[in-house]
């Protein structure tokens, strides 16, 4: 059995006993002298001098008696005004209930007669089929507008946002009054060579129609607001990801199809979503066309002939809460569906991930055999 070498510290075993002959009970006497330098491994006891430092690391050491740590006690804050206005705050909904519920201004006996209605369920199917058709031919000329406006080509870059300023300049209702009389403007829509003879002619049959004429003036104003919600979804894709999709071998429609849209939604869908919920409280201007087959306004022809206004503006703002509700649970559905795979992990107590720890990578930084650095290139 080899002797140790001279001047190496050797640790010593707490569970070794003294052996006779020998200075210290966990290390063999080397007949050298102790320097008096401390072994910087070793930690010392924190409250082995000061007991004043002793008490106050008890929580953390236990005591020579053994006695466990003390537990933390912990206060929550205290938030007395918050309190006090959420108590303000009810009280003050409370009292206009109860005034609404006993003023009979409200009429909320029309209220209860009109609800179910047959004209008002009619005209609320009429004006939910206006946000589908609407929003559809949104959403359809958005995405173009939206490709157009991130075309290289400066004709049709320059043309989407004529588009897209002219319909978002100029208010909703003023379009829907202009659409409403395109009829008178053009009965007839004609095909050929100026100051020429007409080489085709069509009646115009299309903005006669009043409720293709609020599908259309809604679907082209909407359009504009679309195409921005959707190219800035477009935008918020790293470009890395379409040059590696094309390093893949992939062609453009299966790198927007695969890659670009899916991360794209997780952007557009919440903008999309209120404007949806938007579109179905915008429906009531189509009374600028003239429409008036619509909930709000078979609402208000019906209070024209009754002179109760109120109640039926209660009606139909309890049909619009009704379909809004409902979109708002859809849209909720929706975004969690495209929002799969990018919520943060959760970590519990004590421990730094959620999940097991990665596998060592071998000639990765801090493994043995890998590079010296904070990357892979090695350098530091």
């Amino acid at each position: 059995m080899s002797e140790p070498e001279p001047g190496r510290m050797i640790e010593a075993d707490p569970d070794r006993q003294p052996e006779p002959g020998t200075k210290d009970s966990g290390t063999k006497d080397t007949g050298r002298k102790d320097t008096g330098r401390k072994d910087p491994a070793r930690k010392p006891d924190p409250g082995s001098k000061d007991p004043a430092r002793k008490q106050r690391a008890g929580r953390a050491w236990n005591d020579d008696d053994g006695a466990p740590p003390e537990a933390i006690v912990a206060i929550p804050l205290r938030h007395p005004w918050r309190n006090v206005v959420a108590v303000l705050l009810i009280i003050g909904l409370a009292v206009f209930v109860l005034d609404a519920a006993q003023r009979p201004d409200y009429g909320w006996a029309d209220v209860g007669k009109y609800i179910f209605d047959r004209r008002i369920s009619q005209a609320a199917w009429v004006t939910l089929w206006l946000t589908i058709y609407a929003m559809i031919g949104a959403i359809v000329i958005g995405l173009l507008l939206a490709i157009m406006r991130l075309s290289p080509n400066p004709v049709l870059k320059s043309i989407a946002w004529l588009y897209i300023w002219i319909f978002r300049g100029t208010p909703v209702y003023v379009q829907l009054v202009f659409w409403g009389i395109v009829a008178l403007i053009y009965p007839v829509f004609t095909l050929g060579i100026p100051f020429m003879d007409p080489w085709v002619t069509i009646p115009n049959e299309v903005f006669t129609n009043l409720f293709i004429t609020a599908v259309i003036g809604l679907a082209l104003n909407e359009a504009a607001y679309m195409s921005e919600i959707v190219r800035a979804g477009l935008l918020s894709v790293d470009e890395g990801q379409a040059e590696a999709s094309t390093a893949l071998a992939m062609s453009w429609g299966q790198t927007m199809r695969y890659v670009v849209v899916p991360q794209a939604m997780k952007i557009i869908i919440p903008p999309t979503g209120n404007e949806v919920i938007s579109m179905l409280k915008t429906t009531s201007l189509v009374a600028a066309i003239p429409l008036s087959v619509d909930l709000y306004g078979v609402s208000r022809g019906i209070s024209a002939v009754t002179f109760t206004p109120v109640p039926l503006l209660i009606v139909a703002s309890l049909w619009y809460l009704l379909f809004t509700s409902v979109l708002m649970v859809g849209q909720h559905f929706i975004e969690k569906r495209f929002s799969r795979g990018t919520g943060r992990a959760k970590t519990g107590k004590g421990s730094t991930t959620a999940g097991a720890a990665p596998a060592a990578v071998p000639g990765a930084p801090g493994v043995p055999g890998g590079p010296l650095g904070n990357d892979f290139g090695g350098k530091g």
